[in-house]
């Protein structure tokens, strides 16, 4: 809501830039300023969002469709263009050209109050109440409309500690120690989307102008038929990512993309082509590569953990906008008066080579994601323990269980693997652990001031079912 009203404040002042003086033109770069924040908000809110709401068999193809809708938004907004701006005087269609993005805003505000909370988020921050509470509304709505809800695997259930919040020095061990290939590749594959994208859409009218002629007045046709390929791409294509696996579908259409865009670089420089034939040819490049653009955004707000989910696409998206930036500038001087298609060709060549070098990333570090609940994909750093089944039918602690103390969230993964090699059994009555095979011999990798809180007595199976339903919900398939 914040993120939208953002935007909503920065296009509707940007509307009311009165002049074309040095004041004016710095107050409207600072009011697109506020709304591309409101933008970079947005991308961050609405992943994670649907990450943690959506089940696991579907989550591939939502997140990926409602991206592509981006290109729903461009299709409208050309059309609008057009409307406006050769019906009404120059000076008045374009404020409400700018006005129009902060009238949808409005509608979607309302639309998303009654959307419920993520139940994961509340119950990472201690608000065990409201994700209950949250669940029992998705369960009701689900059962209402005639599905069956499979039973939770009671196995799967985690305990997890709350915290309040997820400082910097966190989100940094995560993308860069923890993680670091999966930041390899998030950085790689939301870089050449952008930079892609940045370079060809951007420059596009420039394009169709100064190479082939076309009229400014008819480059908006064209942009239409080129957003509705884009649209098209991960409205059919985007349950592939589910069924066949996200490194099949994210590899491929990174380097299918990437081979097509260069076979007609090198048409368009022989002089082949045509505005119509260019036009064609990027509709079915850019159907494959805005699925994979897509699934950009869908690897980076999942293969990270929870606490720490929103604020890595964002952190990814700055990236590939910084990156994506230079396109337009780059191509822009390489288009120059149109005289020479040599230069926009290796420029072509470059973007091409951008997607083929993502999709050999996606090869070699891609998460085969589809289908795995989030929790499976990375543990949640507030994770303390995956309670079992023991021999006595109750569910208590699993031997090797790693406490992570308030300073020390993101302790480093050789403590785990310490415990676990070591045998450490939990006492499930006592107040400390001890090392298997050494009675009475305390184990405690942490100084006193932070050493972890006593262990609790097993968890009852009603417990267990409890969290298992606070913590699992939102993976549960409906059942026809």
């Amino acid at each position: 809501m914040v993120t939208l009203g953002v935007y909503l404040i920065g296009s509707g002042l940007t509307a009311l830039t009165a002049g074309n003086t040095t004041g004016w033109i710095v107050y409207m770069y600072l009011t697109r300023f506020i709304a591309g924040t409101g933008i970079g908000g947005e991308y961050a809110a609405i992943n994670s969002a649907i990450d943690e709401l959506i089940p696991a068999r579907y989550r591939g193809r939502v997140d990926i469709t409602v991206n592509g809708t981006y290109w729903a938004g461009a299709i409208i907004g050309t059309l609008a263009a057009l409307l406006l701006l050769h019906q009404l005087a120059p000076s008045l269609g374009w404020r409400l050209g700018f006005l129009l993005g902060p009238a949808l805003a409005v509608v979607i505000i309302f639309v998303r109050r009654n959307l419920p909370e993520s139940p994961r988020w509340l119950l990472m921050h201690g608000r065990a109440a409201e994700a209950e509470e949250a669940i029992r509304r998705i369960e009701q709505e689900a059962e209402a409309s005639g599905q069956r809800l499979a039973p939770v695997d009671r196995a799967k259930a985690i305990e997890v500690k709350p915290t309040e919040r997820t400082g910097y020095l966190t989100l940094a061990y995560v993308l860069f120690r923890k993680y670091w290939p999966r930041s390899v590749l998030g950085a790689s594959l939301m870089i050449a989307q952008s930079f892609l994208y940045n370079a060809i859409f951007f420059t596009y009218t420039l394009v169709l102008t100064r190479f082939y002629h076309v009229k400014a007045s008819n480059a908006p046709l064209y942009l239409i038929i080129f957003a509705v390929g884009n649209l098209l791409g991960p409205l059919t294509i985007g349950r592939f990512f589910d069924t066949i696996g996200r490194k099949q579908m994210i590899a491929g259409t990174y380097i299918g993309s990437g081979v097509m865009l260069a076979v007609t670089a090198v048409l368009f420089n022989q002089h082949v082509l045509t505005a119509t034939t260019q036009t064609i040819a990027w509709c079915v490049i850019f159907f494959f590569a805005s699925a994979g653009a897509s699934s950009a955004y869908l690897t980076v707000s999942e293969v990270f953990p929870l606490e720490v989910r929103a604020q890595a696409i964002a952190v990814f998206f700055a990236i590939a906008q910084t990156f994506g930036a230079l396109g337009p500038v780059l191509y822009g001087d390489l288009i120059g008066n149109g005289a020479n298609t040599s230069r926009l060709t290796i420029g072509y060549l470059i973007a091409a080579g951008a997607m083929v070098a993502g999709g050999i990333v996606e090869i070699v570090l891609g998460i085969d994601a589809e289908g795995k609940s989030l929790e499976d994909i990375a543990h949640p750093l507030s994770m303390v323990r995956r309670p079992v089944q023991s021999a006595s039918g109750v569910t208590s602690g699993s031997a090797g269980q790693v406490w992570r103390p308030n300073r020390t969230d993101w302790q480093p993964d050789w403590l785990s693997a310490a415990a676990r090699d070591s045998g450490v059994a939990a006492r499930t009555a006592g107040s400390s652990s001890s090392l298997k095979g050494i009675p009475g011999r305390g184990f405690s990798p942490w100084p006193p001031q932070e050493r972890p809180p006593p262990l609790r007595p097993p968890l009852s199976p009603r417990a267990v079912s409890g969290r298992v339903r606070r913590a699992w919900l939102c993976d549960r398939t409906p059942r026809p």
